[in-house]
């Protein structure tokens, strides 16, 4: 028997052991932006994380656990990430075939000709607002409305970055409030709130967060940041585009259709990878001389230059070759390998975070803290905190949500806090703040689909870092917060 089998007496974690792994984190991740810059995201940090993972189970085998223990909780982790992969996967062929079909660059001439400039970011945000709470999903959102949005702003020549902060912002209200969202249905029934009671007490600090998240939004248009002097190129590119492409609104009954299977719950990667074929094979009727242009092999069968077009988009990507600088640079994008590094980056991330939560190190820094929390508003601003803190050293949303939930769940019922106070507290400070961080599975995401790096889209999340602000405030001030029983009694 190998001796890291060999069993021996557990003892509980030390500080030494709980902070290590978290230093160790920080120092790997701060060597890497400094050695690498942001295209630290594509290796470095996904190395760091596997490295990191490796660290914590040393320490795990020295306070008396076996290394199958360690590989059991690490099966566990991408078990865990399963779906989001297949969605990571299916969103990569999805872009791929949209641009090969029309759909996309048919977003883009009809966003170019309908959105005016100066009000761009807000109508963003807003669209973006309304699709994901009607379908419950800030991954689909982005990855569908939210690529188009981003793709209109580097032919408007309006920020991609701030274009990126408006699609995040909106996703994450409708992720947030909607009774579609599998986030809102989870935060709810973890701390025993009833769903639209849950939903309505999200609604004191989303739409305050979001409100003005729109009117900074509304200002930096009209400010005119980043906006060109005229419409010159905008033109320019709306005649490209309608050269490459036959435009017309048929070229979005894809995206119909992944708003359809939504609305019926249809599982979201099956939904996606659907919504991708069916693109697919619309473009052969819709779009026929693309394929032609993409495959590129004369000598091949008409039919099997269909089939090698959609397989391709969906395996490696659509590549545009027509010889036009800035269409070419939008609409070159997607495929499943596009997102291989994005899974190699989220299965690091959660193999780590749920070695530090399932071996007790994050309780070993929570307990404390809880001890200490006293009054109200230290109270929230710990769960808040702990729940900020579990999207960066765990990376995962999930975790961020339910483990504070967990942890906290007594200590507020204690405090004569009603059930949905507690739920709004996690949603507000783990759901919508796991996109601004590189390495969350969330923040991998949106980087991965919207072309914009995370450090370079999250100033800009202005609902996303307003919510959890609001949440605390409203806690320190007793502001909406419901109770179970009067203060008399508490």
């Amino acid at each position: 028997m190998d001796a890291s089998e060999t069993p021996r007496p557990k003892r509980p974690p030390s500080y030494v052991d709980a902070i290590a792994p978290l230093v160790l984190l920080v120092v790997l991740i701060a060597g890497g932006l400094f050695l690498y810059g942001l295209d630290a995201l594509g290796g470095p940090i996904p190395a760091a994380l596997v490295v990191c993972s490796m660290a914590t189970g040393i320490i795990v085998l020295r306070s008396g656990h076996t290394w199958s223990e360690v590989e059991d909780a690490i099966k566990r982790a991408v078990a865990s990430v399963v779906s989001a992969i297949f969605i990571l996967l299916a969103v990569g062929a999805l872009i791929g075939t949209w641009n090969l079909a029309g759909t996309i660059p048919t977003l883009v001439y009809y966003g170019i000709r309908w959105i005016d400039p100066n009000f761009y970011y807000v109508s963003t945000a807003v669209i973006c607002a309304l699709t994901s709470m009607s379908i419950g999903s800030s991954w689909t959102t982005a990855g569908t409305v939210g690529v188009g949005l981003v793709g209109i702003a580097s032919l408007l020549g309006v920020s991609p970055a701030i274009t990126a902060g408006a699609v995040i912002s909106g996703a994450y209200l409708g992720d947030k409030t909607s009774p579609l969202s599998e986030t809102t249905v989870l935060a709810s029934q973890l701390a025993g709130a009833d769903l639209y009671t849950h939903i309505r007490a999200q609604a004191w600090t989303s739409v305050p967060a979001f409100l003005i998240g729109a009117v900074v939004f509304a200002i930096l248009g009209l400010s005119g940041e980043g906006v060109l002097p005229d419409d010159t190129a905008a033109s320019a590119d709306l005649k490209q585009l309608g050269q490459l492409y036959w435009i017309s609104l048929w070229n979005l009954l894809p995206l119909l259709a992944l708003l359809g299977m939504s609305l019926k719950k249809s599982p979201s990667a099956l939904a996606i990878l659907t919504a991708s074929l069916f693109a697919g094979l619309l473009g052969i009727f819709t779009q026929p001389e693309v394929f032609q242009r993409f495959v590129a092999d004369p000598e091949l069968a008409t039919p099997l230059v269909y089939v090698k077009g959609i397989w391709s988009a969906m395996a490696t990507g659509f590549e545009s070759n027509s010889g036009l600088a800035d269409v070419d640079r939008l609409l070159s994008r997607g495929g499943m390998d596009s997102m291989l590094g994005t899974i190699w980056l989220i299965i690091g991330a959660v193999s780590f975070g749920t070695l530090l939560q399932e071996f007790g190190l994050i309780g070993k820094l929570i307990d404390p803290l809880i001890a200490r929390a006293t009054t109200d508003g230290r109270l929230f601003a710990t769960t808040a905190g702990t729940a900020f803190g579990l999207n960066v050293v765990a990376a995962d949303q999930y975790i961020a949500l339910v483990l504070p939930v967990k942890t906290f769940k007594k200590e507020f019922a204690q405090r004569g806090f009603a059930p949905q106070v507690l739920s709004r507290v996690a949603a507000d400070a783990g759901t919508v703040t796991s996109p601004l961080v590189p390495w969350n599975s969330c923040g991998a995401f949106m980087a991965a689909v919207l072309g914009v790096p995370t450090l370079l889209y999250m100033p800009f999340c202005f609902f996303n870092i307003l919510s959890p602000i609001l949440t605390v405030l409203y806690g320190a001030t007793g502001f909406q917060i419901a109770r179970t029983r009067p203060k008399e009694e508490r």
